[in-house]
């Protein structure tokens, strides 16, 4: 049975995983936030006895609140993270801020209706014709709406606030951004890998520009999802270039080296698709690094969160190395260090000089 089930989650790719451990994090702050607004209204005093009767089991009443929340915001955040993002790719911003705008209107009634229902039948001990009837009457009679949406409207934006962030700069850094902690650059340790597509002006002569385009989605849609099952967080995409980093750990400098393995393994699995349609197998050079970066918001039109320094620098020229000594992945001395690999899992290619470096560093070439 546990083997069995080891299978079957193997088979769920790591995008899909992805997806639902953002789905799960909706689902457990929006019951988070509603605990606690809901406690410091028990504590002050503020709790619509209007609506609800007073002097009842309020436990009881707590934990079948957080229930109904936490279940409708799995829904919506099914609805934000997989229906959105995956059936609605291609449509306009338009569509897309109306369809949110709707979803939103429905995230309020929907949170309003059951808990409303559910207090007065479970709790209250109502039945549920009446718990019904009370809820419309006081829907259309005493504005109960209007003044339970503003917390599902708030809670609503945060998310969609979160989500467009951690997009736009990678995932885990809407609280940094949030209290402005990289308004001022901040100098960080990080892990730096720079992949490049092989041979990509052949194959774009080859393919034409919209082919070569199509080509180039579907390769980063490929590699993206190994760099998602081994903690990477993608920095920018440039052509056919993406650079993604880690903060600095041993842990860390493994997961880089994995994240590699499981990038091969997703295009091998997708061997025979990319053989159909462009009847070419996409090949990658890949550099890295380690070292002290500085990590700051520049733009005043357009803001953008952005890496700067040495280290950064020198994985983009070890990238470049790669073409030259006929490697596919070479990584520095500094990250060989870190990882501590064994002689027959990497070879010593010497000290090797690069442009606008006034010492030659030590690359290594990867062997897996």
């Amino acid at each position: 049975m546990i083997q069995a089930t080891k299978s079957i989650l193997s088979k769920i790719s790591p995008i899909k995983k992805h997806e639902r451990k953002v789905i799960i994090v909706i689902g457990f702050s929006w019951t988070v936030v509603d605990s606690l607004l809901l406690l410091w209204r028990k504590a002050s005093g503020v709790l619509p006895e209007k609506y609800y009767s007073p002097n009842l089991n309020f436990l009881k009443e707590a934990l079948v609140r957080e229930l109904n929340v936490f279940l409708i915001s799995l829904l919506i955040g099914y609805f934000l993270v997989t229906v959105l993002k995956n059936y609605l790719p291609d449509s306009s911003l338009w569509f897309n801020l109306f369809i949110k705008t709707l979803l939103l209107l429905l995230v309020a009634v929907v949170m309003t209706f059951f808990i409303y229902v559910t207090y007065e039948w479970l709790i209250a001990g109502h039945s549920l014709a009446y718990s019904l009837k009370k809820f419309f009457y006081n829907l259309f009679n005493q504005r109960l709406l209007l003044q339970k949406m503003p917390q599902w409207v708030v809670l609503f934006i945060l998310t969609l606030l979160a989500m467009e962030i951690n997009e736009k700069y990678s995932r885990g850094v809407f609280f940094n951004i949030m209290i402005g902690k990289y308004l001022q650059p901040q100098e960080e340790r990080r892990i730096i890998m720079f992949l490049d597509l092989k041979d990509s002006t052949p194959i774009a002569e080859k393919l034409g520009h919209k082919e070569y385009f199509k080509f180039i989605r579907d390769f980063i849609y490929c590699i993206s999802s190994g760099f998602l099952e081994n903690e990477g967080r993608i920095y920018q995409y440039v052509g056919d270039e993406v650079v993604i980093w880690w903060p600095e750990s041993k842990a860390n400098a493994r997961n880089a080296i994995s994240a590699l393995l499981s990038t091969r393994k997703e295009i091998n699995k997708n061997f025979n698709r990319f053989k159909r349609k462009y009847d070419t197998l996409p090949e990658y050079k890949v550099g890295i690094h380690t070292g002290n970066v500085m990590v700051g918001q520049v733009g005043i039109i357009k803001k953008d969160l952005v890496m700067s320094g040495d280290a950064i620098n020198t994985a983009a020229r070890i990238r470049s190395a790669c073409t030259d000594l006929n490697q596919k992945f070479l990584i520095s001395k500094d990250l060989n260090d870190l990882l501590d690999l064994k002689e027959w899992q990497c070879e010593s290619l010497g000290l090797i000089d690069m442009k606008g470096k006034n010492e030659g560093i030590e690359l290594f070439a990867l062997k897996i």
